[in-house]
């Protein structure tokens, strides 16, 4: 049985050649009324003449058409892929949310290339669909405003990579509405979380310590000790001891590379932050500072200095901050900054912080 009856097929090519805006949108709606009522006994031949002749009809007709035409492809699970395809990526915002935030047919692909190149009412749409892969997530976080971010955290079905959650966090740093959805998600990795915790203002603190259900409540309260005991200010800590400890290593010529190698393999982080200071001539309290900072850039700066080999820089990142894992993706971003500094570079602002400290 034909799919559209031979009556139907020379109207719409009349039409399609002369026929008003009216006429069009009374056909457009005539076809999708057929499609609709057929849509789950047709197989991918049919409809993809559906498509064709869909994308015939919308491709002179006003915004309030194609609008009602996304409504209802929305949640049609084979909807005509390339009609699909065009309504998601309507420069109107009407015609392209229904689309974008329900429609099965769009693949990542789809979605990589809207989240790309599009306007941020395009991604908010994104980022309020029921399912969403982290390839995704990271091109939004990307380009992505405050709503859209916000938006994307509080979207319990949205799948967060390694450095999506990384760069949440950094996000929500000077947003303590946003470090709150970020700090509740369920999904959100030990690591990352304590990362969260140690940023976050004690407003956002004791927030997420009354919201939490109580079976994290526990597991939150003893973060907030072991953050408070690990990485508490560089002035509270005493390093007379390891102070000591290095400089017996350095009056008998042993301090070295391989020397603070083996403070940072063996989880000795005062003698870590010294023997670094030492190598790269600063002051104890500006390396304790920066490796016990939230920036891994930062952490570069004085590794540079003392001309350390890579294989000791990655030590210390993967190592300066006790319980706190380092992706392999992050310390491949940072293997490749590190090759681009230059030690007269990192010696240059190793000597401005040590001027602006003193200047505070």
């Amino acid at each position: 049985m034909p799919i559209l009856q031979a009556s139907l097929l020379d109207e719409l090519e009349s039409v399609v050649k002369a026929g008003s805006s009216e006429a069009r949108i009374k056909m457009l709606r005539r076809v999708t009324d057929l499609f609709l009522r057929d849509a789950d006994r047709l197989n991918d031949d049919q409809i993809k003449v559906f498509d064709d002749v869909l994308c015939m009809l919308t491709a002179r007709i006003e915004k309030t058409a194609r609008s009602e035409l996304g409504k209802r492809l929305a949640s049609i699970d084979v909807a005509p892929v390339e009609i699909v395809g065009r309504l998601a990526r309507d420069e109107e915002i009407d015609v392209a949310t229904p689309i974008l935030t329900e429609s099965k047919r769009l693949t990542d692909s789809d979605l990589l290339e809207i989240a790309r190149t599009k306007s941020q009412a395009h991604l908010l749409a994104i980022s309020r669909r029921a399912q969403l892969q982290s390839t995704v997530t990271d091109a939004l976080l990307d380009r992505g405003n405050r709503e859209v971010i916000s938006t994307l955290a509080m979207n319990d079905g949205a799948h967060f990579s390694e450095l999506g959650f990384s760069s949440l966090i950094k996000k929500s740093e000077a947003d303590d509405d946003l470090a709150e959805i970020v700090g509740l998600r369920n999904d959100i990795p030990l690591a990352c979380l304590r990362d969260l915790l140690r940023r976050a203002t004690e407003a956002v603190k004791a927030r997420l310590l009354s919201l939490v259900p109580p079976q994290r409540r526990e597991e939150m309260t003893r973060l907030f000790a072991e953050i408070a005991k690990t990485f508490g200010g560089a002035a509270e800590r005493d390093f007379s001891d390891a102070e000591d400890r290095v400089r017996v290593l350095e009056r008998s010529g042993a301090l070295n590379e391989i020397a603070l190698l083996n403070f940072v393999i063996k989880g000795r982080h005062e003698e870590m932050i010294v023997a670094l200071a030492r190598l790269c001539s600063a002051p104890v309290r500006t390396i304790a500072d920066l490796l016990s900072g939230h920036r891994n850039d930062a952490v570069l700066i004085p590794c540079k200095a003392a001309n350390l080999s890579w294989t000791t820089v990655e030590a210390v990142l993967r190592y300066r901050l006790p319980g706190q894992l380092v992706g392999d993706l992050i310390i491949e971003l940072a293997r490749a900054d590190y090759a681009k500094l230059s030690c007269t570079t990192a010696q240059r602002t190793l000597r401005f912080m040590q001027v602006r400290e003193s200047l505070a």
